[in-house]
């Protein structure tokens, strides 16, 4: 299973002639290839699958994804869930 995570655009640089960024996911900064998005700038959110950004989200789509994350999470890890055990 694929799973893309959105972030938000800290930096954005150049490096060996490819538009990269510096990603920050809840805490986590990473280096993130940004030639499929070349109108993002810092401050946007994007959505991203390893290590390159595939798409621009809003703010309130980059939340919303988060929180669906957790929701799953917490599915997991709630032990009286039938579907898990």
């Amino acid at each position: 299973m694929c799973l893309a995570v959105p972030g938000k655009i800290i930096d954005i640089f150049t490096s060996s002639n490819m538009k990269m960024g510096k990603v920050d996911f809840g805490g986590v900064l990473r280096e993130v290839c940004l030639e499929a998005v070349p109108e993002v700038k810092i401050g946007d959110y994007v959505i991203v699958h390893a290590g390159f950004a595939l798409n621009i989200l809003s703010e309130k789509e980059a939340r919303d994804t988060l929180a669906a994350f957790r929701e799953l999470d917490e599915i997991e890890l709630d032990e009286d869930n039938p579907i898990m055990n």
